[in-house]
């Protein structure tokens, strides 16, 4: 296993992009809400496409904030959004419905109603850091880094007073959330009989 001390993140640039975009791609393979419900084809190689599209649209976008934070190896990543950040831009925004619709075709109604949940959910008061995804690639599963990029991150958030927000979209990895301070605070249940994700707060240190 790893030790937080043996992990220091580093930004993520746009050169990092096609690798980061491929952790999570095949980090979240049979993932209850990234595979079986976003992408609900029967087919896993067209799912693994569109996860991929669907998680290079989102990157792209978080890397305008030095919040996509990175192993060295690029082995695990996790996306932050910084206090009063969006996840995406105008722009994006308006682009999004579209999108979607070549993505999933008929189902981006529900993918969209899906994403106005996550919106709902999250608390909208206090300023925190958002932890929007965490993967760690196939390869190098099993090693605790994950959790180790995980606690650095939050050494580092820790360092400017501020709580954190995440949603779980697997209840296995509860307990490893709990251990670095998270508790849950909240779930929702995703339409079209999809999953229910929880939600989780760590407060300020």
């Amino acid at each position: 296993m790893v030790s937080v001390t043996d992990v220091v993140s580093q930004p993520a640039i746009v050169g990092d992009l096609d690798a980061i975009t491929e952790v999570m791609t095949v980090a979240f393979a049979g993932d209850p809400v990234w595979d079986g419900w976003a992408f609900p084809s029967a087919h896993p190689e067209l799912r693994n496409q569109q996860r991929r599209s669907w998680w290079r649209f989102n990157l792209a976008s978080a890397l305008r904030y030095p919040w996509v934070r990175m192993s060295p190896g690029r082995e695990t990543v996790a996306l932050w959004i910084p206090p009063g950040g969006e996840e995406l831009t105008p722009d994006e925004e308006r682009e999004l419905p579209a999108f979607l619709d070549t993505l999933v075709g008929g189902f981006a109604g529900t993918f969209i109603e899906g994403l106005e949940l996550f919106d709902s959910s999250h608390p909208h008061g206090e300023p925190h850091y958002y932890l929007s995804l965490l993967g760690t690639h196939d390869d190098h599963r099993g090693k605790g880094l994950g959790m180790a990029l995980l606690a650095e991150n939050l050494a580092l958030i820790d360092a400017e007073h501020m709580p954190a927000y995440l949603e779980s979209s697997n209840p296995g990895n509860l307990p490893r959330y709990e251990r670095l301070g998270f508790s849950k605070v909240g779930e929702f249940t995703l339409p079209a009989g999809g999953p229910t994700v929880d939600t989780m707060w760590r407060p300020a240190r």
